[in-house]
């Protein structure tokens, strides 16, 4: 809770000393840490106290004094404003090693563990990358108009004011101000409270959440929209369970990951607009490609893949090996990975429905001794079933994470309780200008 309602006005002159984990400058004054929107490490800089807080303030740049080497200027007319990227002031260089540090330390600090070797950072396109997420929807009276957009950086509780997003798909990323207008010309106004956005390879689609039923002429301008602009548009009047398409009747989405290895053929996977994939559908197939690399599956090995999603994983393992078995928490998911198996003519992955933050050592997948594993989980980490997996004669273990303190954690028990070794690590950059850390690690008996 903050210490006092009072904020002083006047601006003071700060030394950044770090970056936090959400990619804010960290000072100390008098004693205290200082968290400050759009500063860099090493920078001089005023600042202006935004709030205070019992053992943290927060404050704004007002001047920058001494620029950090690695500063550029944003790409994005609304950086300053919008919480959806927070690094778009730092080169591509410097976020870089600013995520291997925070991997690094996490390792240091919270596992107790270093990795054997260092792996290259997997980099890919910075702009225009980003094909799922969700834009807040917010009717503005006091503006008279729609804001379409992500929550403003000063104050999460405001949609901010942008027209255009630099990091989305190109089918979406130019036309936020436009979702706006329409948005604003519907007899609904104030019933749609947000928009999905989900794109594969051939299409983009938009999931409106409305709060009430809609008209004729709303869903005509909807459909309408959605023919000008090529984009697949869907319906939620309720929960997730009742998405359906509106324009055109039977939309498909899918992406293709391609076999980085001529022996091996392509998988493509068809999905449903509010199921996870990956954000950054070219640092997907990179990360695949890197993830086989590790894993190293031969012909005569049996895998586990855990929380295997669609099966973004577990299909081109499958092409590899004599069986690999996936399992994940989502029955949707798990019916439409059995389902992509099958369209890709692949036979040998059998996947499961289990909760894997209970404990399922009683599960026959549980109890077969796998030759490797594969787990991405998500951001809580995998403790709970590293209490009884991976099983003794499991050689290999490729963890793709995307929370650096959980990893770290998960590390430390499985090289200090499992007898591995951490070969190797590195960062995968599949959220740039963001202080998103994806990483990935090889462990090794």
């Amino acid at each position: 809770m903050s210490r006092s309602n009072s904020v002083p006005a006047t601006p003071f002159e700060a030394t950044i000393t770090d970056l936090s984990h959400d990619g804010r400058g960290v000072a100390r004054v008098d004693g205290k840490a200082l968290f400050v929107s759009g500063a860099l490490l090493g920078e001089q800089v005023m600042v202006r106290l935004r709030k205070r807080h019992r053992h943290f303030d927060e404050a704004e740049v007002v001047e920058v004094i001494t620029p950090s080497p690695h500063r550029v200027e944003p790409r994005c007319r609304h950086f300053a404003e919008c919480s959806g990227c927070s690094l778009q002031h730092l080169d591509a260089e410097a976020q870089i090693a600013a995520k291997q540090r925070v991997l690094a330390e996490n390792f240091e600090r919270i596992g107790k563990v270093a990795p054997q070797q260092w792996l290259p950072p997997l980099t890919g396109e910075p702009w225009a990358y980003r094909r799922k997420g969700r834009l807040s929807v917010r009717h503005v009276l006091k503006k008279g108009r729609v804001l379409v957009g992500f929550r403003e950086e000063a104050n999460p509780r405001f949609v901010a004011d942008i027209q255009q997003c630099e990091v989305l798909h190109p089918a979406i990323g130019p036309k936020v101000g436009l979702l706006a207008e329409l948005i604003n010309g519907l007899d609904a106004v104030d019933a749609i409270a947000q928009i999905e956005f989900a794109g594969g390879d051939d299409t983009m689609a938009l999931v409106f959440r409305h709060l009430q039923p809609l008209g004729e002429g709303d869903l005509a301008a909807l459909t309408a929209f959605g023919q000008q602009h090529g984009l697949a548009i869907y319906l939620q009047p309720g929960n997730n369970s009742s998405v359906h398409p509106l324009w055109p009747a039977q939309p498909r989405l899918a992406f293709r990951i391609a076999s980085d290895d001529a022996r091996f053929a392509d998988v493509e996977l068809e999905f449903e607009p509010l199921d996870f994939v990956q954000v950054n559908a070219n640092m997907n197939q990179r990360m695949v490609a890197h993830a086989m690399a590790l894993l190293d599956p031969q012909p005569t090995d049996r895998v586990l893949d855990l929380f295997c999603g669609l099966g973004n994983f577990t299909l081109p393992i499958a092409r590899r090996v004599a069986e690999v078995v996936g399992v994940e928490g989502e029955h949707g998911l798990v019916q439409r990975a059995a389902q992509n198996a099958a369209r890709n003519g692949i036979d040998n992955a059998t996947f499961h429905v289990a909760n894997l933050f209970e404990d399922q050592r009683a599960s026959d997948w549980a109890r077969t001794p796998w030759d490797k594993v594969l787990l991405d989980p998500p951001r809580a980490g995998a403790d709970q079933l590293l209490a009884y997996l991976p099983h003794r004669k499991t050689r290999r273990v490729v963890y793709v994470s995307c929370h650096p303190a959980s990893l770290a954690r998960d590390a430390g028990i499985l090289v200090n309780q499992h007898g591995f070794t951490l070969a190797s690590a590195g960062v995968m950059d599949m959220f740039p200008h963001t202080a998103h850390v994806e990483s990935i690690a090889l462990f090794e008996r």
